[in-house]
Protein backbone atom coordinates (compact mmCIF):
# COMPACT_ATOMS: atom_id res chain seq x y z
CA UNK A 1 0.00 0.00 0.00
CA UNK A 2 1.17 3.46 -0.89
CA UNK A 3 0.71 6.60 1.28
CA UNK A 4 1.69 10.21 0.41
CA UNK A 5 3.95 12.03 2.78
CA UNK A 6 4.46 15.42 3.52
CA UNK A 7 8.49 16.14 4.74
CA UNK A 8 9.29 19.24 7.06
CA UNK A 9 12.85 19.96 6.89
CA UNK A 10 14.54 21.82 9.63
CA UNK A 11 18.16 22.74 10.99
CA UNK A 12 17.47 19.84 13.19
CA UNK A 13 16.55 17.15 10.53
CA UNK A 14 13.69 16.09 9.09
CA UNK A 15 10.35 15.06 10.23
CA UNK A 16 8.04 13.71 7.93
CA UNK A 17 3.79 13.54 8.38
CA UNK A 18 1.13 10.73 6.56
CA UNK A 19 -1.84 13.43 5.85
CA UNK A 20 -4.09 10.02 5.46
CA UNK A 21 -2.93 8.80 9.17
CA UNK A 22 -3.55 11.77 11.55
CA UNK A 23 -0.69 11.53 14.06
CA UNK A 24 1.29 8.96 11.80
CA UNK A 25 5.07 11.43 12.37
CA UNK A 26 8.39 10.24 12.46
CA UNK A 27 12.05 11.53 12.20
CA UNK A 28 15.41 11.60 10.98
CA UNK A 29 18.66 13.17 10.14
CA UNK A 30 18.89 12.27 6.74
CA UNK A 31 15.71 11.60 3.90
CA UNK A 32 16.45 8.45 3.92
CA UNK A 33 16.74 7.74 7.78
CA UNK A 34 13.73 9.90 8.03
CA UNK A 35 11.41 7.76 4.90
CA UNK A 36 12.75 4.42 6.64
CA UNK A 37 11.75 5.46 9.43
CA UNK A 38 8.40 6.40 8.38
CA UNK A 39 7.50 3.34 7.25
CA UNK A 40 8.08 1.40 10.66
CA UNK A 41 5.79 4.26 11.94
CA UNK A 42 3.12 3.59 9.44
CA UNK A 43 3.28 -0.11 10.22
CA UNK A 44 2.88 0.05 14.16
CA UNK A 45 -0.15 3.05 13.20
CA UNK A 46 -2.04 0.08 11.38
CA UNK A 47 -1.24 -2.56 13.99
CA UNK A 48 -2.58 0.00 16.87
CA UNK A 49 -5.15 0.36 14.51
CA UNK A 50 -6.21 -3.38 13.51
CA UNK A 51 -6.06 -4.15 17.62
CA UNK A 52 -8.46 -0.80 18.46
CA UNK A 53 -11.20 -2.07 15.63
CA UNK A 54 -11.00 -5.64 17.74
CA UNK A 55 -14.10 -7.06 16.24
CA UNK A 56 -15.60 -4.52 13.79
CA UNK A 57 -16.23 -5.65 10.36
CA UNK A 58 -13.89 -4.28 7.97
CA UNK A 59 -14.56 -3.24 4.53
CA UNK A 60 -12.75 -1.39 1.65
CA UNK A 61 -14.48 0.88 -0.68
CA UNK A 62 -13.08 2.30 -4.00
CA UNK A 63 -12.82 6.12 -4.52
CA UNK A 64 -12.32 7.29 -8.24
CA UNK A 65 -10.06 10.13 -8.66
Amino acid sequence: MRYKVALHRSEEGISISVPALPGCWSEGDTEEEALANIQDAIREYLAALDDRLGGAEIREVEVPV
